[in-house]
């Protein structure tokens, strides 16, 4: 077993013990353990259910211990431990240090703060808390697809304004690292992390989680955004083109689920009860479908397909996933783009019966809606807060489409 798996079920039992997020860092170590450490001894070798078990047993034996915070006098209140020893036949390998988000870990790291925390207990009950509203993402750690640019970037800035850690995973690496320091200035704190990937490439995926694991011990959300488009005649589209669409849009969605759901299941050894999201960003085309966009629209209703599919699986996990299907985002560089973008694709392939401008294929485009106006990404992330709140829905294909697509 790994540091970066370890770190991921450390954090799993903090989650359970307090139900609400937790992060975690770690370092290599030797030489002598801090004084209030939780002590865990495992083997290389250990199975995932293994450790597991000897992490809740050695918590139950480090509560137990001497100088902890006493609870007595505040019955929904738990003792939870900032700093976790990894031991290995006796031997010191790594210290994990735990807090509430990321920057408090990290400080405790560098104070080398072992001073175990008094927490509100995992609450229990039927009332729905107000706060816990209003705080949806703030402190989960979570992760996004294609977050470098277009509606990717409006999500991961709306995560991090909201309070959550984001993850900023895209092909673009410059661009998901300009955005994170943005970011991280803007909020005063670290928010924000820029994490290579290709989509389609499941080396460059699962080296991604595994990286979540070893900088956050964990993820809370992910959201597979990461997409492309390229329009044409099924009588004239080149088989590359095809695949090209395809391998992003339908076959990305699988390779990002499986690594994702592999980190949430460890995860979910030591939180049970903890609901995590993978979620995926739709589209309208994906419950209708697109005339002259084939590619595009078959890899969407493919798509939904897994989600469906993969929500059945991974609901033993407490694994929810879903679908967000927004409208057209006309005012982005997909749609607006003065060479690429799908209001000129569009003009030159003839999508729109008489149009003789960019102005004439946006109007057509807007009147097809009810409320007259393309999705924004304001639009998109409601939809989002909404399915991390709901822990009673999950393979749902949730429209966003101002009432041109209604739900039936």
């Amino acid at each position: 077993m790994n540091h970066g798996s370890v770190a991921v079920l450390l954090r799993g039992l903090c989650i359970d013990l307090t139900g609400k997020p937790e992060a975690v860092v770690y370092v290599k170590a030797e030489g002598e353990i801090p004084a209030a450490a939780m002590k865990v001894d495992l083997t290389p070798d250990e199975s995932d259910e293994s450790a597991a078990a000897i992490i809740r047993k050695a918590y139950e034996t480090w509560e137990k211990a001497p100088g902890k915070p006493e609870t007595s006098d505040s019955p929904n209140t738990v003792v939870v431990p900032s700093c976790a020893a990894l031991c290995v036949n006796g031997r010191l390998q790594a210290l994990y240090w735990m807090d509430n988000d990321p920057g408090s870990a990290g400080q405790r790291l560098l104070s080398k703060n072992s001073a175990p925390r008094r927490e509100k207990a995992a609450a229990t009950g039927t009332m729905l808390d107000a706060g816990d509203r209003a705080a949806v993402v703030k402190n989960r750690i979570t992760l996004v697809t294609g977050g470098a640019q277009g509606i990717g970037e409006e999500i991961v800035r709306n995560l991090a304004a909201a309070g959550a850690f984001v993850f900023i995973a895209d092909l673009n690496i410059e661009g998901a690292r300009k955005l994170a320091e943005a970011i991280n200035t803007a909020e005063k704190r670290e928010a924000a992390f820029a994490l290579a990937v290709n989509v389609s490439d499941q080396a460059s995926v699962e080296a991604m989680f595994n990286a979540v694991a070893e900088k956050t011990g964990g993820l809370d959300l992910c959201v597979s955004n990461a997409g492309v488009l390229k329009a044409a005649s099924v009588l004239e589209q080149d088989i590359s083109e095809f695949r090209f669409v395809t391998d992003i849009n339908y076959t990305g969605f699988f390779v990002i689920s499986k690594y994702a759901g592999r980190l949430l299941r460890l995860q979910h050894r030591t939180a049970p009860s903890w609901k995590t999201d993978i979620v995926q960003i739709n589209s309208k085309s994906g419950l209708e479908g697109s005339n002259k966009n084939g590619a595009y629209a078959g890899g969407k209703f493919g798509g939904l397909g897994l989600v469906a599919s993969f929500a059945m699986e991974l609901v033993e996990y407490n694994i929810k996933v879903n679908a967000i299907c927004p409208g057209n985002f006309l005012e982005g560089p997909l749609w607006s783009h003065p060479e690429k973008g799908l209001f000129v694709q569009y003009l030159k392939t003839g999508k729109v019966p008489g149009a003789k401008t960019v102005d004439d294929v946006r109007r057509y485009y807007e009147g097809k809606v009810p409320m007259k106006r393309g999705c924004t990404g304001k639009d998109l992330v409601r939809a989002l807060f909404y399915i991390v709140e709901q822990v009673y829905e999950t393979g749902q294909a949730v429209p966003v489409t101002g009432g041109q697509v209604m739900l039936h």
